[in-house]
């Protein structure tokens, strides 16, 4: 068996910054959607997905997901999520009551890689937290994917720097 540190040393480092929309939360109406914004190497690029009707909750689980889904290798990842509901389920494991689902979906996606789970604060200022939201929003709102926005989004971070 190979040592930890060996195989920590060799993966690559991943920041993804996710978040999730519902407009008409929870409502019968409701739209939802979820988006990651994936950062390696200086280069960064968007993914989303319409949900349909789904929770605020289970688009932020969805978003984080997401970006883990579309790694296709194991990585040392920093996910950053302005849900506290994600963040400290999956560092402090609280109960998980509702959206099993949904848990699993994470769960699975996130079982080959080594991830640091971080609150931001959302509408704060970050600037690719920022990115996430608006075009979570205008998924939700437009009730599909639009890749050409997710890659104008992605294209004008430019270099960032995550500490």
């Amino acid at each position: 068996m190979p040592d930890l540190n060996v195989v920590l040393l060799y993966m690559k480092k991943v920041v993804i910054v996710c978040d999730g929309s519902s407009l008409g939360n929870g409502g019968d109406n409701a739209r939802a959607a979820a988006v990651a914004v994936l950062g390696f190497g200086g280069v960064w690029k968007a993914f989303g997905e319409y949900l349909g009707r789904a929770t605020n909750q289970q688009a932020e689980i969805a978003a984080a997901a997401l970006g883990l889904e579309r790694l296709k290798e194991p990585c040392q990842v920093l996910l950053l999520s302005d849900s506290r509901y994600v963040v400290e389920t999956m560092n402090s494991g609280w109960k998980r009551r509702a959206n099993l689902d949904w848990w699993d979906r994470l769960d699975r996606a996130a079982a080959r890689h080594q991830i640091e789970w971080r609150w931001i604060k959302g509408h704060a200022g970050h600037s690719i937290q920022e990115i996430a939201d608006k075009a979570a929003r205008k998924i939700a709102e437009k009730g599909k994917v639009d890749a050409r926005l997710l890659d104008d989004l992605a294209a004008g971070i430019g270099t960032v720097v995550i500490l």
